[in-house]
């Protein structure tokens, strides 16, 4: 059996899903920084609407039901990417800049890496880790020059952050694995599925406490959050991440504090200034470097369940 080749499909499938999440923070600000649509209910109801969605397109292509453990696995991508990320986000945001979360943020691709080290069994060289230390600590400098660094020490939203941080890394990893079992967009859609109950419940109790009452704006932003960071932009990101490898192919986040702070400066106003670019250039740098760098001898060779027709060929269950 093969071991999973490191394509450059892989690389470029994660990159076009870092561009669709790298407006999820400067777009969930502007949905919760004015306060007339609540944390709870921006973090919750994107979920919902994009379970619906989902649940359209599982409909549709008359997907078949995953099987035994993959529910669990589901699970855990849901708990992450579905429910632990958006609502710690959202709360965070209220109060943190774009920019001062782009600081926390930017260690996700280091976290990823270490998950599908240990999940999936991947042996990067020693010069991948080098590069993605560097990389990681390129990306908190240059984060921390536009959003203040921790000089004042860590807060409630820091605290929030993190524990996002720590949440995606999981689904991501997760979702990545058993993307090669049932397809990118197939697992994305029945990890929002599954969570769909407890996330309805949330939005429902959340608009009654507080009735939403956003500008056209706010719901525009809801509405990106709920079509674009919670669902398309997963089918590419599950997709790279299958393709693999999934702790070279995690690295192209290295871009995202880059993007995230440039779509801040447009849509929120924040200076771009020299330091920032250069920065960005540091970080983009060292994610190449991370990228290019080859697996080594000593690789995980897939079983035939790991292996799926969806990544030999590209496409899904129908």
């Amino acid at each position: 059996m093969a071991p999973v080749l490191s394509s450059r499909a892989g690389l470029w499938w994660g990159l076009l899903g870092v561009a669709a999440f790298s407006l999820t923070v400067p777009m969930t600000r502007v949905a919760v920084e004015s306060g007339t649509l609540s944390p709870l209910f921006v973090g919750s109801a994107r979920a919902v609407i994009a379970a619906l969605l989902a649940a359209a397109a599982l409909v549709l292509t008359r997907q078949q039901l995953p099987r035994g453990d993959q529910w669990f696995r589901l699970a855990l991508v849901g708990g992450g990417v579905v429910i632990g990320f958006p609502l710690m986000t959202s709360y965070a945001l209220t109060t943190a800049s774009a920019s001062h979360s782009a600081v926390v943020i930017a260690l996700l691709p280091a976290a990823t890496a270490v998950l599908a080290v240990l999940r999936g069994r991947e042996r990067p060289p020693a010069v991948f880790w080098a590069m993605a230390t560097v990389g990681a600590a390129a990306a908190l400098g240059f984060a921390a020059l536009r959003g203040g660094g921790f000089g004042s020490g860590l807060v409630w939203s820091d605290m929030l952050l993190f524990g996002a941080v720590v949440a995606a890394a999981v689904g991501y990893a997760e979702g990545g694995l058993l993307s090669r079992e049932l397809g990118a967009w197939q697992t994305v859609s029945w990890a929002l599925v599954l969570c769909a109950p407890l996330m309805t419940v949330l939005a429902v109790a959340s608009a009654v406490q507080q009735p939403p009452s956003g500008t056209p704006v706010e719901w525009g932003a809801l509405a990106y959050l709920a079509a674009v960071s919670m669902y398309l932009g997963f089918f590419a990101w599950y997709r790279g991440l299958a393709i693999g490898p999934m702790a070279q192919v995690s690295q192209v986040q290295l871009s995202q504090p880059v993007m995230t702070i440039g779509w801040a400066a447009l849509l929120l106003g924040e200076a771009l200034t020299w330091p920032t670019v250069l920065g960005g250039l540091a970080v983009i740098l060292c994610a190449t470097i991370a990228v290019r760098a080859r697996l080594g001898r000593t690789a995980i060779v897939p079983t035939k369940r790991e292996v799926s027709p969806h990544i030999r060929s590209g496409g899904g269950r129908a």
